[in-house]
């Protein structure tokens, strides 16, 4: 995606069926279609819910949001806050930080050395291109997070995304 990635700060997480509608893909319009798993990975990976196909999801947001850090800011403010916590400054590649693995609310995903995990109470679930994998212990210690700390607040304080059909089997 070269530069692509960093033209502009809000980065939303779309639904992918709204009101019937169909239009191409990749069609270089001011916005660049990514498709993940599930709502989980794309916090993960730096998004927010949209507002306009996703108002219900938004305003959950919002009030997660305010629960976090107090009154809404704005959605431009949110998405700066959200590119300086993702984004390693001049760099252009996504920020991860360390943290101790108890303390990650649920549904914040964590690198380990065996691969992508998305927290859920004790456990934790593999992320896979297929959906989750089975529950297996959280670990002990430090892991790498891939959700950033200002989404991770967010979770902290009660937004609960939408999640693939495999976690519930």
């Amino acid at each position: 995606m070269g530069d692509a990635l960093w033209r502009h700060r809000a980065w939303i997480c779309c639904t992918l069926d709204w009101q019937g509608r169909r239009r191409a893909v990749m069609t270089g319009r001011r916005w660049t279609e990514l498709f993940f798993l599930d709502e989980a990975v794309a916090l993960a990976a730096g998004h927010r819910p949209c507002g306009y196909c996703r108002r219900v999801a938004f305003a959950r947001w919002k009030a997660a949001w305010a629960r976090a850090f107090g009154d809404w800011p704005g959605v431009m403010a949110v998405d700066a806050a959200l590119h300086e916590a993702r984004a390693e400054r001049g760099a252009r590649r996504m920020r991860h930080d360390r943290a101790e693995a108890r303390t990650l609310p649920d549904h914040a995903i964590f690198r380990d050395g065996d691969g992508d995990w998305l927290v859920l109470g004790d456990a934790r679930h593999a992320v896979t291109p297929e959906g989750y994998g089975a529950a297996r212990t959280r670990p002990q210690g430090p892991v790498t997070v891939l959700t950033n700390p200002v989404t991770r607040a967010v979770l902290a304080a009660g937004y609960a995304p939408a999640l693939h059909p495999t976690l519930s089997r």
